[in-house]
């Protein structure tokens, strides 16, 4: 488990800290702007790959139980991640679902991650979830009170401006259920090594 935690402190930590923007800003200064995204994406992947690695092994050897979640929740949480893909395609589409959203990614990851803390009832998981929603109410409040645009956050992720309109929530949810779709059914099990699917053992 100190794998995974070391990666949570490396990849939520590199994302805490754009919320300083003034210590953000001053190393972009004196490393330029190219170094620090360069940097900032390796300590990202780094700590994206030691949650994986971490979380897989915990699993594997470590397994910790707090409490046995209703059956109902796995698929409950099935049902709220598909509503985060959803929200997420809207974040690179501008339509009524990101208008609704506001800050479409860090919705997304919040009902992401309540989604799989109803799910799971170990210890690791729920240190693992429970950071993630931490980070994004904590990064929600940071740019409300930054006075971010709505989309901004995602346009600073790679969104690309678009025509609203109702092409674009249709779009969002073909492409958020088809996503869903093949992570659930067909990527899980093999990346994560849980298979969520009903019918899959």
């Amino acid at each position: 488990m100190l794998i995974m935690i070391l990666g949570l402190v490396l990849f939520l930590g590199t994302h805490s800290f754009s919320m300083a923007r003034a210590r953000r800003a001053a190393v972009i200064g004196q490393v330029g702007e190219g170094k620090y995204k360069l940097g900032y994406t390796l300590a990202s992947v780094l700590g994206l790959v030691l949650i994986v690695v971490g979380y897989g092994h915990y699993r594997a050897t470590g397994y910790v139980p707090v409490w046995d979640p209703p059956v109902f929740t796995k698929h409950l949480a099935l049902l709220l991640v598909l509503l985060a893909f959803i929200v997420m395609a809207s974040a690179y589409l501008p339509g009524r679902i990101r208008s609704f959203a506001k800050h479409p990614m860090l919705l997304a990851v919040k009902i992401w991650a309540t989604a799989h803390l109803l799910a799971n009832g170990d210890l690791g998981s729920i240190i693992l979830f429970a950071a993630f929603l931490a980070w994004a109410v904590v990064d929600r409040i940071s740019v409300k009170r930054r006075a971010v645009p709505a989309g901004a956050v995602a346009q600073q992720h790679g969104g690309q401006a678009a025509p609203a309109g109702p092409r674009n929530d249709i779009l969002a949810v073909v492409i958020g259920v088809a996503v869903w779709f093949v992570f659930a059914r067909y990527l899980h099990p093999l990346l994560i090594g849980v298979p969520v699917w009903p019918g899959q053992a």
